[in-house]
């Protein structure tokens, strides 16, 4: 999803900035507010440090895999494509995590360069299809370790966090792929749409299907 709040300057498609660096402050950002979410504001734990490495796994990766799919296939097709993270956006959503909210906007990536509204979709299309095929991954490593891993007890704390991991990150892939295809203002959708309603339809389908259907 593009940055609604900040408007990069020329600086940035003159390599005046570090997109791995950017990446980094977005992935830690996100990790920290979503940590914090769920450990309800108590941080000072020793359970926090699980629910720290768990977030990253599944909140941090989720974003930065999603804005690393827009930059990838953007420069692909040719143009000019840098990731940008939102310091102001992180700031606050670290903040508001503090009172029981989670809302992420951790930058996006600007691209510039001829595009056909074919080459636009799919940049657009990357971000939540990267999201709904890792839910499908988490899915999958949650299916095995239930049916698989019979050697490690139930109430086993390795085998709970690893339950805990895959099944958070199917849910929250899955939300975040459907989320990102709104089909209006800065959202991927609306360009997907613009696009190819089939493929549009397509890929909402898949993202219903992972939120709300499947347990």
């Amino acid at each position: 999803m593009r940055n609604l709040f900040n408007v990069p300057d020329e600086a940035v498609f003159q390599s005046q900035t570090n997109d791995n660096f950017e990446l980094l402050k977005a992935w830690a950002g996100s990790t920290l507010a979503f940590a914090i979410f769920q450990a309800q504001g108590n941080f000072l734990t020793q359970s926090f440090l699980i629910i720290l490495f768990i977030s990253a796994v599944v909140c941090g990766l989720g974003f930065v895999l999603h804005e690393l799919a827009h930059r990838i296939v953007a420069r692909n097709y040719g143009a000019q494509a840098h990731f940008v993270a939102n310091n102001g956006m992180l700031v606050l959503s670290i903040v508001v995590a503090f009172v029981g909210f989670f809302f992420a906007a951790p930058g996006a990536v600007w691209h510039r360069g001829y595009l056909t509204p074919r080459q636009g979709g799919l940049i657009a299309l990357a971000g939540p299809a990267t999201n709904l095929a890792l839910s499908v991954l988490f899915f999958i490593a949650l299916f095995f370790i239930n049916r698989f891993v019979p050697s490690l007890p139930a109430n086993s704390l390795v085998r709970f966090g690893l339950i805990g991991l895959c099944s958070l990150g199917f849910k929250f892939n899955a939300f975040l792929g459907l989320f990102n295809m709104i089909p209006a203002g800065p959202f991927d959708g609306a360009k997907v749409l613009n696009w190819s309603p089939l493929v549009f339809g397509i890929t909402v389908a898949i993202g219903l299907v992972l939120t709300f259907v499947i347990r």
